[in-house]
């Protein structure tokens, strides 16, 4: 199927965008329970073998991604050497504090969420600082009832159907997940509401935590130390602004709570290895930055 560019069309609730180029976004309204735990939720389909690379930047979301065709042929961090890397099918990253880069093919059909952290402790069920700056093959997370899923998707063209398979595994999944600490939830919140820009002291004294307890619990929950989640929240916030259009980065250092241009700069490059101006004169979605 092939929209002009821009096009959309919906049938049965289902959405298909066209992105250009042949390829499609294709969403559905969750369900409200999913909600609470999803940032995105959306299929892709991309007709041309064109290979392409993009770096993930860090989002301070954690990621699903069903591959149900040609999958990456490599997916790496930046500072890994090539002898690192390896084809990677239908996989799950955990939080990352730094980019990574992946090559694919071309011709790309898959379904990509992006949780909250809290909901991927949720969903994985085991401490989240073991996916850190990790990406770990869908089944060795969530087992070979995640592989049969896959291949149940892949089966099956209709998207309504493979939302359908997808929302009722996910409920079940989440159902049978841990509760995080409400604590942990709630320094979370703090967090994201602020865009990184309340002080973890601060944050302790709320949940009522000592500053180590906090850092323990935190880490163990959602991947990252409270601190680095407030740098990873910072930078992505700005990464928003900025794909919004031309921003003024004097402004943007501003209502992002970076000290001044130089931090911006520092920690463009130190999370991301770019500056402001190529994120600037780069196609940005969905934590991915086209190279």
């Amino acid at each position: 199927m092939v929209l002009a560019g821009g096009a959309v069309m919906a049938v049965q609730g289902v959405r298909m965008t066209q992105l250009g180029a042949g390829r499609l976004r294709i969403t559905r309204p969750w369900p409200e329970p999913l909600r609470p735990y999803l940032h995105s939720y959306a299929g892709y389909w991309d007709p041309a073998a064109t290979p392409y690379r993009v770096r993930i930047v860090p989002t301070g979301r954690a990621v699903v991604l069903l591959s149900l065709g040609e999958p990456f042929t490599q997916v790496h961090r930046l500072a890994e050497t090539e002898l690192a890397t390896r084809v990677v099918g239908s996989l799950v990253a955990g939080l990352e504090d730094g980019p990574r880069i992946a090559d694919h093919p071309g011709g790309q059909e898959a379904i990509r969420l992006e949780l909250t952290p809290l909901g991927a402790y949720r969903l994985f069920a085991l401490p989240m600082r073991e996916l850190t700056n990790s990406v770990i093959e869908l089944g060795d997370v969530l087992g070979p009832r995640a592989d049969h899923l896959v291949e149940r998707l892949s089966h099956t063209r209709d998207w309504a159907e493979r939302f359908d398979l997808l929302d009722t595994a996910l409920l079940a999944r989440l159902c049978e997940g841990p509760e995080p600490a409400p604590e942990v939830a709630h320094a979370w919140r703090l967090l994201e509401q602020s865009g990184g820009t309340v002080p973890v002291a601060r944050i302790a004294q709320e949940v009522g935590w000592s500053h180590g307890y906090l850092v323990r619990k935190f880490t163990q929950q959602v991947g990252l130390t409270p601190k680095m989640s407030a740098r990873v929240l910072r930078f992505h916030r700005a990464i928003g602004l900025m794909s919004r259009g031309a921003v003024d980065l004097g402004a943007l250092t501003a209502a992002c709570g970076f000290y001044d241009q130089a931090h911006l700069n520092r920690e463009f490059r130190a999370l991301a290895a770019v500056t402001p101006g190529q994120v600037a004169a780069a196609r940005v979605t969905e934590g991915a930055v086209a190279l």
